[in-house]
């Protein structure tokens, strides 16, 4: 027994039916009037052994126990040479019982043992593997109470352990508990736990074998002397953390790992030189994120308005809540950013963020999809590394980022379960409520990917479905209710606050070609750049490119499992959101034939019509996922290694060819010294802002980077965000175009220099005004002589300065 010696008396050989099981620790006083009452209690009832474990006491409670065990053969006792606590002589005495049933309860008796009748009915009429004592059921008495600071102090600790542990279970650490015996005796050999947080451990443990456990109300009174001190409930959080590793299973370290190790080599290039280096594919996306970690942050340090800045498109301002910032990341990530700089964050909330994707995606696969637990990894690694994923990793955290998405869709089926509506649809909304602070377009593809499926399983499960309508409608209710409450201020600052819009358009061929379903995304290793750039948007917008070889592996799939109602709801989602993704107007490759896509029922509808369409196929990755989890899982139950052999052969054969490739950098540009080294503060007065020539934008955003780089200390005008555009407030990325910023644009993009007189010069000296101009900037650039020269003849010949390495024209005083 490990350091223990017992006196058992029990004839192993006899049927014993109770064994009762008591820890003490120092209860000299006490303990002999508890054996007394149990004695008197049970009497000649049934054959029955009574087990005192002694968990090292300074007392003379070994005394004690051995006299009433030399009056009574039935009483044995088991003592420990070391006090460990109360988990370690529960788990001697348990393994030292023989008896068909199992009563554990604490030496104080705090449970009278004339309640052990009603955890005998409870588990006989409900034929569960153990009854357990609550104080928090509805029927419980507490003729004693504790003081009011362990009781609140008692009721934390069980709310947060039926979230993390036992969910359902409203009180774990009543001590009066009874076990069937066998079940006990497996539980407590398996536990590992030594203090007050045994309890726990053995339930969690019935909960894992899938026994059945009942939970009866029973009276209870807080006995003096209580060897549960208020620290101890720190204890057993700190146990229950113990026990949230434990149950960690090897493959998922090493899943997670991999995942974590697939993301570092992606973004290995951007790691090597993180103050240098830029993703080659971003565009302006980097500089445009950077800022907002930067801003984010910044508004924090200083408790600034989170969701509105005029740090950029000065002096209207940015709306950042109708922008992309990610609070939910961006926020709880400010001192990182403060502290080593936003391009630091922004590496990090990719790499580790889309681990994190990766690893949601096995999770719910092993939760809902197999039980082989590589094979949901497997599906796990496809969801979150499939080319459209990677496609939006070179530039937008928020649709590839996606960590809540499955736990949003694991909560929406436990509402249809119906086990725990009100707890599970309060969770679903505090879910749903994050996943807006990180990315609203993707919570709403997920919700068309969602209805997809659930009208296609309805459609092969009518009886699931009829049974799930019900619960899932109240889970629904209280959902909505709580995210409501949460998200209407940030809502309507968002669609209602200043610098909101309606909606960005994209124009009506933003759909997927019909080849990009089939052909390879640019950065995969069989992708050709040249192919799928002609098929895509941009290399952030390749929303497809799943390859034909992956194709064919899913229909094979689909055919060979087309019996399984799961397998025909993966199959209509795929092909309904391939179908969507193809936009307003499908042409057919190699003619001119086109016709209305199904698309158009959803572009001009609220909210969908900002959608770019050819995203909807982002869809497809989870359900190919989950479809090739299911299909390497029944494989690997498969009868013959050959066939097992073929199949694994074939999937290899499907995915090798969509793998991605490391993500290429470029060396950014060097800040300017006269923004670096804070030169341009000489120039700027209060309220008044720095004009970069040209004014930044969508297709050039370096200076959102002086910015984010040099702790946010200047505002300009411009900028690269999402933002209003007239008097119907359309939405427009970047700010709303004047004279003078159109001019520097178009000069920039190589166009002559028009005859600039009189009027360009007002309009000139009227737009400065507007933007409260205290310096222009012109920095090195591919068109800086023909940008010079536009600039001075705009300020009526003068000519600009020469300062840090840039051009630089004081226009304080001009305006």
């Amino acid at each position: 027994m490990g350091g223990a010696t017992a006196a058992v008396i029990t004839d192993p050989a006899a049927q014993v039916e109770l064994s009762v099981v008591v820890p003490a620790y120092n209860e000299e006083q006490r303990l002999a009037p508890t054996l007394d009452a149990i004695r008197a209690h049970l009497g000649d009832s049934c054959a029955w052994e009574l087990i005192v474990v002694d968990d090292g006491s300074g007392d003379g409670t070994v005394r004690v126990a051995r006299e009433a065990a030399a009056g009574d053969p039935r009483i044995s006792v088991v003592v420990s040479e070391t006090n460990r606590g109360k988990g370690h002589a529960l788990r001697l005495g348990v393994l030292a019982s023989y008896g068909r049933r199992v009563l554990v309860t604490d030496a104080d008796l705090a449970t009278p043992i004339e309640e052990l009748d009603h955890l005998a009915k409870a588990m006989t009429e409900g034929e569960t593997a153990a009854a357990i004592g609550s104080r928090a059921r509805p029927g419980a008495r507490i003729e004693v109470h504790q003081s009011r600071l362990r009781e609140t102090l008692g009721r934390m600790g069980n709310r947060l352990i039926r979230a993390v542990a036992v969910p359902g279970i409203h009180d774990t650490q009543c001590g009066f508990k009874l076990f069937d015996g066998d079940k006990a005796r497996a539980a407590f050999a398996d536990a590992r736990l030594d203090g007050w947080g045994i309890d726990v451990e053995i339930l969690q443990f019935f909960r894992r074998r899938g026994w059945p456990v009942a939970e009866v109300p029973v009276r209870w009174s807080h006995q003096e002397g209580s060897k549960v001190g208020a620290a101890d409930y720190g204890k057993v959080l700190w146990e229950l953390g113990r026990l949230k590793a434990r149950a960690v299973r090897r493959v998922d370290l090493v899943l997670g790992a991999l995942y974590l190790l697939s993301t570092v080599l992606l973004y290995k290039n951007l790691w090597g030189d993180l103050g240098r280096s830029y993703l080659s594919d971003s565009m302006q996306d980097q500089n445009q994120w950077e800022w907002f970690f930067a801003v984010t942050a910044d508004n924090v340090a200083h408790l600034r308005d989170p969701l509105f800045t005029t740090v950029q498109n000065f002096p209207d301002g940015v709306n950042l809540m109708g922008n992309t910032p990610m609070l939910g990341l961006s926020v709880p990530f400010a001192p990182i950013t403060l502290a080593f700089g936003p391009t630091l964050t922004w590496a990090l909330v990719l790499t580790l963020g889309m681990a994190a994707t990766a690893y949601a995606w096995y999770w719910l696969f092993a939760r809902r999809v197999t039980e082989n637990r590589w094979a949901a990894g497997l599906g796990g690694a496809l969801a979150a590394f499939a080319p459209p994923m990677i496609s939006h990793a070179n530039a937008h955290p928020n649709f590839c980022v996606l960590f809540m998405i499955p736990l949003i869709i694991d909560r929406a089926l436990r509402l249809c379960e119906g086990r725990a509506i009100r707890r599970d649809g309060l969770v679903l909304g505090l879910f749903t409520t994050y996943q807006i602070f990180l990315g609203e377009e993707v919570l709403l593809l997920a919700a068309l990917g969602m209805a997809l499926f659930a009208l296609s399983y309805a459609l092969a499960r009518r009886d699931v479905a009829r049974a799930a309508i019900r619960p899932l409608a109240q889970g629904m209710a209280y959902a909505v209710g709580v995210c409501l409450v949460l998200v209407a201020y940030p809502l309507y600052r968002q669609f209602a606050g200043a610098q909101s819009y309606h909606s960005v358009l994209h124009g009506d061929s933003a759909g997927n070609s019909p080849l990009a379903l089939i052909e390879f995304a640019g950065r995969s290793l069989w992708g050709d750049d040249t192919t799928a750039d002609r098929l895509a948007l941009n290399r952030t917008e390749q929303n497809a490119f799943y390859g034909w070889p992956l194709v064919a592996l899913a229909f094979a799939l689909v055919v060979r499992l087309w019996r399984r109602p799961l397998v025909k709801a993966l199959a209509f989602t795929g092909v309904a959101a391939a179908v969507l993704s193809l936009g307003q107007k499908i042409r057919i490759p190699y003619t001119d034939v086109v016709f209305t896509g199904p698309w158009k029922l959803f572009a001009h509808k609220p909210l969908f019509e900002s959608v770019i369409e050819g995203r909807v196929a982002m869809i497809c990755a989870p359900a190919l996922g989950a479809l090739i989890a299911l299909g390497a899982g029944r494989l690997a139950l498969g009868r013959t290694r050959v066939i097992r052999a073929a199949g694994f052969t074939a999937i290899a054969l499907a995915l090798l060819p969509i793998v991605p490739t490391s993500f290429p950098t470029n060396a950014r540009p060097e800040v300017p010294e006269f923004i670096s080294s804070g030169m341009w503060k000489k120039y700027v007065g209060p309220g008044e802002s720095l004009v970069p020539v040209p004014l930044p934008d969508p297709g050039s955003a370096e200076a959102l980077h002086w910015q984010s780089s040099t702790g946010l200390g200047f505002s300009v005008p411009g900028g690269y965000f999402n933002g209003p555009w007239g008097p119907d407030r359309i939405g427009i990325y970047g700010a709303s175009p004047r004279w003078t910023s159109n001019l520097f644009g178009d000069i920039r993009s190589g166009k002559p220099i028009p005859d600039i007189g009189t009027d360009w010069q007002n309009q000139a000296r009227a737009d400065l005004a507007y933007w409260h101009a205290g310096v222009l900037v012109l920095a090195p650039q591919p068109q800086a002589p023909q940008l010079y020269e536009t600039v001075s003849r705009l300020l009526g010949g003068k000519p600009g300065t020469k300062v840090g390495g840039v051009w630089i024209w004081d226009v304080s005083q001009v305006r």
